[in-house]
């Protein structure tokens, strides 16, 4: 066959791609928007001119013949680099458009992520976010996520990974609990006073303190073993406990952040940093992929720009 009654059957061999996808006549032409005779007579004129049977029909599906499935994994590839190479083309045009598939920790959406939303989405508003809020670290790529926030030592060598910024732990009360309970000096007063943990494995019961600034290398990291009455492995739980004056609540920085500049939370011993219950970095991570959309690539250029300067906790 030659090359003009070739390229005369591009469309025909499209369509293939769509029927086995989709997987029956009907819900190949719904996705191509055409009538489902149409689609039979496409496939039936491919038939012709290949010479040989490529789908067999049954009353409620298709089943492709060794042929036809040769020819759809032959040529599948090349529609799906088409469809991306148009789509970066289209996108070329300035305008980001399309959904966004995101997941990040539970406490930083809520505290920090959310209030930042509306100058993105104001920006660019053929985008729509979609925010999974979950504490637990998803598989990105295998679950369908564009991107994830983490909060993490490390992240994945596999995937592509920016630093956001760096967030330390701190140490939290209300006035009201300091002045009934005296405040702490040195990091061995803490045993005497009623600790609000983040529970881990092992050692949850023992938080480790350094020295902040230049003072820290006279001195090594001092552990203390502290005690109180409420645990929980949410960092906004212990922050609101906190803030009914139980205790003192090791939290990440970005939890704190609002209740300290509000006046509700003071800092406990701010001249010592907790260390080893949070990490130290907070990361925005995407999967590796040849393509990625302009939206996600902006929403990314956003959350580099607005987390650059961290959560500090002195008030402006």
């Amino acid at each position: 066959m030659d090359t003009q009654k070739i390229e005369a059957l591009w469309t025909h061999l499209h369509w293939l791609t769509v029927l086995a996808e989709q997987g029956s006549y009907t819900a190949a032409a719904a996705r191509l928007n055409v009538s489902k005779a149409a689609m039979s007579q496409r496939i039936a004129e491919l038939e012709r001119a290949a010479g040989v049977a490529l789908v067999q029909r049954t009353t409620r599906s298709v089943r492709f013949t060794e042929a036809g499935q040769r020819l759809v994994d032959s040529t599948r590839a090349q529609y799906e680099q088409i469809a991306a190479s148009f789509s970066t083309v289209r996108e070329m045009a300035g305008v980001a458009r399309g959904l966004i598939r995101a997941t990040a920790p539970v406490a930083l959406v809520r505290q920090q992520l959310v209030p930042r939303m509306p100058g993105f989405l104001r920006a660019n508003p053929e985008v729509k976010v979609q925010l999974e809020v979950s504490d637990r670290l998803s598989s990105i790529a295998s679950e369908g996520f564009d991107l994830a926030i983490r909060h993490s030592a490390q992240v994945p060598e596999t995937h592509v990974a920016w630093q956001l910024c760096d967030t330390h732990s701190v140490l939290v009360a209300t006035r009201a609990y300091l002045k009934r309970r005296g405040r702490p000096a040195e990091p061995a007063d803490l045993a005497a006073h009623d600790c609000l943990s983040y529970p881990r494995a092992s050692g949850s019961g023992v938080w480790t303190l350094e020295r902040n600034g230049a003072r820290k290398a006279q001195s090594g990291p001092v552990s203390v073993a502290v005690s109180g009455p409420f645990a929980a492995n949410n960092s906004e739980a212990l922050r609101d406990a906190a803030l009914d004056d139980l205790g003192i609540a090791l939290v990440p920085d970005f939890t704190a952040q609002s209740a300290v500049h509000a006046g509700k939370l003071e800092v406990v011993l701010p001249d010592w940093r907790p260390v080893g219950t949070f990490a130290e970095r907070l990361y925005v991570v995407r999967p590796y992929t040849p393509h990625v959309p302009r939206a996600v690539a902006l929403f990314i250029d956003y959350l580099r720009d607005t987390f650059a300067d961290g959560f500090p906790l002195d008030r402006a």
